[in-house]
């Protein structure tokens, strides 16, 4: 069995570490870094077993899907597709690394504002109302996040106008080139940030900080069972973080 990583760009990704202390190093595991959707996805059926999703691909992906989790459906995003016999199944196990680095926390959450409207953006929103969260979405797009909140059943507030909101929970989703948007202050808000290689929030006072680190860990766990049926080595996927 061999398995990839399919996005743009994918240096420096952790997942082929994770993977490999998962199973000893048992399976392959490489990554595919291509700007074209297309050409990555024909790599992916043509070589590999199962692959894991991300940006720019994660909404690309849930197009070229037969069968999908219930939690897929609902984000309309997918970071995980594996062949099986009667096609390929996807799911969205960053639903499971959001919902388990909060829980992991010990915090407790009875609001969040997810920042970013891309599809780890639409898993946060599902992640945080799985602990009960009433969720609002802001982006740079207005139209992009008015469209996950009516699917997702959450609210949304504007990019420019978030000086009075004081959420007891903070995801933030953008890329680590991004700017964070003006008017947010987190010094009342946990915060989880998915981006791990270039965070652009670990500086900035809150009441504490999780690092993109766990967000993986816990989509991993719940992922990589689905690619192998073997059950993953937890020690050695938190060691290797």
């Amino acid at each position: 069995m061999k398995f990839a990583l399919i996005g743009h760009p994918v240096a420096g990704s952790l997942s082929p570490r994770l993977f490999s202390a998962a199973y000893g190093g048992r399976y392959p595991y490489e990554l595919i870094d291509r700007e074209c959707f297309e050409d990555a996805w024909q790599v992916f059926l043509d070589q590999y077993d199962g692959i894991n999703v991300t940006a720019p691909f994660k909404q690309d992906a849930f197009a070229r899907v037969e069968h999908l989790s219930e939690g897929t459906r609902r984000t309309g995003a997918v970071n995980l597709v594996v062949k099986r016999a009667d096609g390929l199944y996807a799911t969205n196990t960053d639903i499971d690394g959001v919902a388990g680095a909060l829980r992991e926390s010990g915090h407790k959450f009875s609001d969040a504002l997810v920042v970013g409207t891309g599809g780890a953006a639409r898993a946060a929103v599902v992640g945080a109302q799985k602990l009960g969260c009433r969720v609002w979405i802001t982006g740079r797009s207005a139209g992009k996040a008015k469209d996950i909140a009516r699917a997702l059943d959450c609210e949304t507030v504007p990019w420019d106008s978030l000086e009075a909101l004081r959420p007891s929970l903070v995801i933030y989703t953008l890329p680590g080139r991004v700017s964070p948007p003006e008017g947010l202050n987190f010094a009342e808000s946990v915060v989880l940030e998915a981006e791990y290689r270039i965070p652009r929030l670990s500086a900035l006072p809150c009441k504490a900080y999780i690092p993109g680190q766990r967000w993986l860990l816990w989509q991993a766990a719940a992922g990589y069972e689905l690619f192998t049926g073997e059950k993953p080595d937890m020690e050695n996927l938190i060691n290797a973080i």
